[in-house]
């Protein structure tokens, strides 16, 4: 059987295309303080892949002249890169038009020497948190993300809350689900409502949502699944439940995703993938930056797809932002 994308896009009459951007996403390195299973980046503590000051400083530049309105950081824990501190501070304290800064972290990092101060200085930045907890039952988190991971998590998350997030509306503390193995997340309403009880009565922690993510066969995952003789039975399961309706809400339409080289892609998978895009001016053969990036000519790109996409299209899919249908 073809896992294609595309044949599935064409079998229900379906085209991908950009829309106006809404959306910068930088991918400020691999450096992380854990080594989960399901990681897309195969992030780790000892990877020395970040961003540098000088492409801080172009990223910025861009941002700035932008009418984009959100910073979305992800790695990695972005909280590990040097420059982190000063990126948050500088988009949210020193423009004239401060913009909504998402932070993608693994929670236990606020735990860490070094970090102690860390969750006091995004309560102050009103930073957005989205963080991973892949089940309310440590068993499974240990399975996914490491023995210890799951006491620690709770810890940050009750240190978060304690500093207004998940209640001050300012403050949004949102959890990422991921499934434990080659399966579809369920529905997502119904999970959050089981989190939210399982966690507020077990451990007094509430938080905005919960977002459901598909675990994407690239990187970390794939090499799962390959040597559990599982990958195309997975790649099939998902071209099954491939759900017209996720098509026009999928992230690559409105995002713009940036490496730690500033390099410009469709989307985080796709640059791990290494499948970026070309530099669209006469006479150019290079990959394209973000500093040499026009947004509208942006809209005109090719969406670059493989069959890694058809785990954001199957079930109610599965976006940055968790669930694409209801």
């Amino acid at each position: 059987m073809s896992v294609d994308f595309n044949s599935s896009l064409a079998a229900h009459g379906l085209t991908l295309r950009r829309t106006r951007p809404e959306i910068l996403q930088v991918n400020v390195g691999k450096l992380c303080n854990l080594t989960c299973t399901h990681c897309h980046v195969n992030a780790g503590p000892h990877r020395t892949e970040i961003i540098q000051k000088s492409t801080v400083d172009r990223v910025l530049a861009w941002f700035e002249a932008s009418d984009l309105d959100v910073l979305d950081l992800t790695g990695g824990t972005p909280e590990m890169v040097p420059d982190f501190r000063r990126i948050v501070r500088t988009v949210r304290r020193e423009w004239a038009r401060p913009r909504r800064v998402m932070d993608r972290l693994n929670a236990t990092i606020l735990l860490e020497p070094g970090y102690e101060d860390m969750a006091e200085f995004l309560a102050e930045h009103e930073v957005e948190l989205i963080a991973s907890m892949p089940c309310y039952e440590p068993e499974n988190v240990t399975a996914q993300r490491g023995e210890g991971v799951f006491d620690k998590s709770i810890a940050a998350f009750q240190k978060l809350n304690a500093l207004g997030y998940g209640r001050n509306p300012r403050l949004p503390l949102h959890l990422v689900y991921n499934p434990v193995g080659a399966v579809l997340p369920p529905d997502q309403a119904e999970l959050e409502a089981d989190y939210k009880r399982e966690m507020a009565a077990h451990f007094g922690i509430v938080f905005n949502q919960l977002y459901c993510l598909a675990n994407v066969p690239v990187a970390r995952f794939a090499s799962w699944l390959k040597r559990s003789h599982a990958h195309s039975d997975y790649l099939i399961l998902l071209k099954d439940a491939f759900n017209p309706a996720t098509v026009s809400r999928l992230m690559c339409r409105h995002t713009i995703n940036v490496s730690w080289r500033g390099e410009v892609y469709d989307c985080d998978f796709n640059q791990m993938l290494e499948l970026g895009l070309a530099d669209p001016r006469p006479g150019t053969n290079a990959p394209l930056h973000l500093w040499d990036l026009d947004p509208v000519t942006f809209q005109t790109i090719p969406i670059r797809t493989g069959p890694h996409c058809l785990a954001c299209t199957a079930g109610h899919g599965s976006s940055c932002g968790g669930a694409l249908t209801a």
